[in-house]
């Protein structure tokens, strides 16, 4: 890579950063702020749904105005919009405005993040795009990991102090895109191309076409993996307490070691398997290899076991998200924007899902989440078999 090319890259890490940091910031606490106002469980699991159906909707929208509109402004406009969710957050103890932060900040996710991902697409080629992607995947991932870590030490000093510190830090990253984030493609580069993506396809038939869509499998990918996800994060604490009497101490220390094998595996291994092997492959493989650690999960009889299983799990999807994000920008030549748009719906879908879905089979029977996910995964497994001969035999009888 050039060192603009470079320069642009940590520019957008960055910003990932502070916007998945400063999010984190605030998921330790929230629970005893709820009960502090005197809400609970429920408050809890709508305060994750709704942010996670605002992204949803939001999200083939804001996708495809950062194709006609430029890169540059969603992601300055994403970050505002977070901005102002969690100052709204640290100025109300109402509830329904409570909702409603969560509600802004679900489309300011919405559009900041397809935005990076089509940016990093612009900048790169194809055989630098895996790199690329991974180093933004794990700016993610050590946002996650920092800053549940910030919130709780914060959290000794005012339960409302963690809201503060993050709208100011996502007021940071605003100033600092007005700054130094150059456009890299819009009307203002293209103005023709532009005009020709807005008149091509009404946003509505779009969407109802994705399943037509040469990236269609993947986004069907990315929407089961972050449902499995989600699923087994939801009730993982709840599960290990009731398995194995694990403390809180426990399950954050599971936490932040599987969030820095995370980071580990996305800065210095994707890009090299990827060069390797090829996405499609890495795929099949990280799939096999999550479904057999929902299935270990099932038999884990002590807490060191079911962590190491935790790190299989985490090891896994940490290598399919950026191969995912890789694999659908290179497949939607002339629409990148509005492919991660599409590509952050599907995972919305699966975080709004998830839960839910894990929350009520765990009040059946505690492994019964483990067993959904191993089974999605299963099928998962399968069709991304089926699709990868069709296109190898596709590609065979053109030549």
């Amino acid at each position: 890579m050039t060192a603009d090319q470079r320069k642009k890259i940590y520019i957008l890490m960055i910003n990932m950063f502070i916007a998945i940091g400063s999010f984190g910031i605030v998921i330790p606490i929230l629970p005893a702020y709820l009960e502090s106002i005197g809400e609970g469980g429920m408050a809890a699991g709508l305060m994750i749904a709704i942010f996670a159906a605002a992204q949803f909707l939001f999200s083939p929208i804001s996708g495809r105005w950062a194709d006609q509109y430029g890169r540059r402004k969603m992601i300055i406009y994403g970050l505002l919009g977070l901005t102002i969710s969690m100052f709204v957050f640290y100025l109300s103890d109402g509830i329904w405005v409570l909702y409603l932060s969560r509600v802004i900040g679900g489309i300011g996710a919405a559009m900041l993040i397809p935005a990076i991902f089509a940016y990093i697409a612009d900048i790169t080629t194809f055989d630098q795009r895996a790199k690329g992607t991974s180093l933004v995947s794990a700016a993610m991932s050590l946002g996650i990991v920092v800053g549940p870590g910030i919130g709780g030490f914060l959290a000794d000093y005012s339960l409302k102090l963690p809201f503060l510190v993050s709208a100011l830090v996502s007021l940071a990253a605003v100033l600092f895109s007005v700054a130094l984030l150059k456009e890299q493609d819009a009307v203002e580069a293209d103005p023709a191309t532009a005009m020709d993506m807005t008149q091509q396809e009404a946003m509505l038939a779009k969407i109802a076409r994705s399943v037509k869509m040469p990236y269609f499998i993947p986004l069907v990918i990315t929407l089961v993996m972050s449902f499995g996800l989600l699923a087994y994060e939801s009730v993982i604490g709840l599960y290990l307490d009731n398995q194995f009497n694990s403390t809180a101490k426990d399950i954050a220390f599971m936490i932040t070691a599987t969030g820095v094998v995370s980071v580990i595996v996305q800065l210095f291994v994707v890009d090299r398997i990827v060069r390797r092997f090829g996405e499609v492959v890495i795929l099949l493989a990280f799939i096999g290899v999550a479904a057999f650690g929902f299935l270990l999960s099932l038999f884990a009889g002590s807490y060191a076991m079911f962590f190491s299983v935790s790190l299989i799990i985490f090891l896994a999807t940490s290598i399919l998200r950026p191969v995912l994000n890789t694999l659908i920008s290179k497949m939607a030549e002339g629409e990148v924007g509005f492919a991660m748009g599409m590509n952050n719906a599907y995972m919305s879908v699966g975080n709004i899902l998830g839960p839910l879905l894990a929350g009520a089979l765990y009040d059946i029977n505690i492994v019964f989440p483990f067993i959904l996910g191993l089974i999605m995964l299963i099928i998962t497994w399968t069709i991304t078999i089926v699709w990868h001969r069709s296109r190898t035999a596709k590609t065979a009888a053109l030549q």
